[in-house]
């Protein structure tokens, strides 16, 4: 009789697209840092990047990495290869401001860089699953 329960349970909860799309929908909340940084400009990125000798242009890839990839993770399109540039978006923002806070907790006790490390893995566990069933591109071949 508690077998039947918790396979019937077990069964009812089982829903990996609709996981999937939820995790998909969660992430795409980077997309209000890149919002902002639309909106209110990339020139302290840019002087981030500049001053460990990185030309300045390539601040641009934020815009990439956290307003048009979640985007494309939300909707289904090119979810994987999205994923990956919000990754790679993950790693130089712990490079440029998070390494020197690694081994540090926030005024609240959270881990210091908790949020870079957030993102940075549901990008990846993203780009691992995929988009799932539900997208807008009815062609599996671009979601």
């Amino acid at each position: 009789m508690l077998q039947k329960i918790i396979t019937r349970f077990n069964a009812s909860l089982s829903k990996p697209d609709l996981a999937n799309l939820l995790l998909r929908l969660t992430f795409g909340l980077l997309i209000f840092h890149g919002w902002h940084k639309l909106h209110g400009g990339i020139g302290g990125i840019q002087s981030m990047l500049e001053a460990h000798g990185i030309p300045g242009f390539v601040g641009y890839g934020v815009l990439v990495g956290e307003f048009i990839a979640p985007i494309m993770i939300i909707l289904g399109i090119f979810t994987r290869p999205a994923a990956l540039v919000a990754a790679v978006t993950m790693l130089v923002a712990w490079l440029l401001v998070g390494i020197s806070h690694t081994f540090e907790l926030s005024q609240t006790g959270a881990w210091a860089i908790e949020d870079i490390v957030y993102y940075f893995m549901v990008a990846v566990v993203i780009a691992l699953l995929g988009c799932g069933r539900y997208s807008v591109m009815k062609n599996p071949l671009y979601r």
